[in-house]
């Protein structure tokens, strides 16, 4: 049996789950897409279906031994949406640099931004959408300090 990764975060198997392989991230999986947040639905709304520029984006989906939130794969690229239990989260902070040492880009909104900055959203996500260069994507967390998703 394979050992948990020692990266925390989400989609890791919980404290007393057990499993070979896949299986048990893949149940994961599919019981988070079951249990959405609301800036998860919001963000979903704007992604799905190819709506957002003929994007296809996938919810919920194991990378690894993580669960991101949203992923296009042709473009590389995982969105997710934090809450605050992720400012200054080490583990995360881990796991966006086990991702982008994987190919991918990590595009982070907090949880407020997606439900009341719809349009800076939108653009940001376009934007790195747009230039599929790894740099395009913001920085892996987005910082309060400077106004949350400002560049």
């Amino acid at each position: 049996m394979k050992n948990p990764s020692p990266l925390a975060g989400e989609g890791r198997l919980a404290e007393g789950e057990r499993g070979e392989g896949a299986a048990p991230l893949k149940q994961r999986a599919r019981a988070m897409r079951k249990s959405m947040t609301p800036a998860e639905r919001a963000l979903w709304h704007l992604l799905r279906d190819r709506r957002f520029s003929g994007h296809k984006f996938r919810r919920q989906v194991p990378v690894g031994p993580f669960i991101v939130d949203f992923l296009s794969f042709a473009d590389r690229l995982i969105v997710e949406a934090d809450g605050g239990q992720h400012a200054d989260n080490l583990p995360d902070e881990a796991r966006t640099r086990w991702m982008k040492a994987q190919g991918f880009r990590v595009l982070r909104f907090w949880n407020h931004e997606i439900l009341t900055q719809r349009e800076l959203v939108a653009e940001r996500l376009f934007l790195a959408l747009a230039d599929p260069s790894p740099r395009s994507a913001s920085p892996s967390r987005p910082s309060p300090a400077r106004g949350e998703g400002k560049e």
